[in-house]
């Protein structure tokens, strides 16, 4: 019998940036990854075109000069079944909360180092967002995040749950049943999508306990 062995997995990247010399810089800085490929490096989201679709994560400037704003941006991308990382020099605040806001999974700066960058990278291709500093202070200073008023036992599950546990680990945890946990998690998610803060997944509901400080950030 045949047995065929699987390597580590290799994530495909996009790189939109409208500056030859980001594109390159970026290039350079996945060049020694053997799990990472760069599979293209554009000056506009729509000039990704079929490939967008292939990619497990687009690494995105959050201000190009063909007239899209960062929201339409990570829309469109979204809408592919994309990953996005915000990849910017974080010198305008409001564009990097409309980022947040959008539903990239991490914002990080040029100035990082390129290990600081690789792992984002890395993080935002398997799907688990980057909270960084930058990302923190964005939504601190977002005065468009609207209260969800969990109670505390809602505050307690969500914490829990957005951590990572599994709901038979949060029933324990806060001493109810798993059926009560299950209907915990559809109130949470309810509340926020009637703010007009959706968490339809889990790493929403990870992102909107950061957002309200019911969980602490990571350390960038």
């Amino acid at each position: 019998m045949t047995t065929h062995e699987t390597g580590p997995r290799t994530f495909r990247v996009g790189h939109v940036d409208d500056h030859e010399t980001v594109q390159l810089g970026f290039g350079s800085l996945l060049a020694l990854c053997d799990d990472l490929t760069l599979v293209t490096s554009v000056a506009s989201v729509r000039d990704l075109g079929d490939v967008a679709d292939t990619l497990d994560v687009v690494v995105l400037d959050v201000r190009l000069s063909d007239g899209t704003t960062v929201g339409q941006n990570v829309a469109w991308l979204r809408e592919q079944g994309v990953n996005v990382l915000v990849f910017t020099a974080a010198d305008n605040a409001s564009e990097v909360r409309a980022a947040s806001r959008a539903g990239v999974l991490g914002i990080v700066r040029k100035s990082e180092s390129r290990d600081v960058i690789i792992d984002a990278v890395r993080e935002a291709a398997l799907g688990n967002p980057v909270v960084t500093t930058d990302w923190a202070a964005a939504l601190d200073s977002d005065p468009e995040l609207a209260a969800a008023s969990l109670s505390p036992k809602e505050q307690e599950v969500l914490a829990h749950y957005a951590s990572g546990d599994k709901s038979i680990a949060v029933a324990y945890r806060a001493g109810l049943s798993t059926s009560t946990v299950a209907e915990y998690v559809r109130r949470i998610r309810y509340k926020y999508a009637m703010v007009g803060r959706p968490a339809h997944t889990k790493v929403d509901l990870y992102k909107r306990a950061v957002e309200d400080g019911i969980l602490p950030p990571p350390h960038s």
